[in-house]
């Protein structure tokens, strides 16, 4: 019988789940590596987990700052950022940055890579008939969940 070890875990966690069949393990390398990048010693700890079957999904393992501050209890919270099923493809690098921050420290400026990210939620959405020109960025999210960063279809969502 196997047993089950654990060991202390640093948050917060990113846990990204890549399917080995479909070699995605470079895809989930990289975006682990650009994450590391923006948020240095923020994040405590990145983890690759081979899976099949055409997974791919991004979970963070979190302290909310607020019940950080607040001297109670500490309240650990786990929430899916991305699953590639659910979304119609993979994020962008720049989506998922926004999706960590947004958890781990919302006040936290991600330069060139907020430019339609915090900013634009801010203020109204006058920008949105505007068409089309920056692609994703004025889709409905709706939009959004069917189509690839590319703007293809994924066949899983046919």
């Amino acid at each position: 019988m196997a047993s089950i070890q654990s060991a202390p875990v640093s948050l917060p966690r990113v846990a990204i789940t890549y399917c080995t069949q479909c070699r995605w393990m470079l895809r989930a390398a990289y975006f682990g590596q650009e994450l590391l990048s923006t948020f240095s010693t923020q994040i405590g700890e990145i983890a690759l987990i081979p899976a099949t079957g055409g997974l791919f999904q991004v979970e963070l393992t979190y302290t909310p700052p607020e019940s950080a501050q607040e001297g109670q209890d500490v309240n650990v919270k786990k929430v899916l950022l991305w699953d590639r099923k659910e979304k119609g493809g993979f994020p962008e690098t720049k989506v998922l940055k926004q999706l960590v921050r947004d958890h781990i420290d919302p006040s936290k400026d991600l330069g060139h890579s907020d430019k339609y990210g915090k900013k634009k939620e801010e203020k109204p959405s006058q920008e949105e008939p505007k068409g089309g020109s920056e692609g994703q960025s004025v889709l409905t999210e709706d939009a959004q969940v069917k189509k690839n960063p590319d703007g293809s279809v994924c066949e899983d969502c046919r």
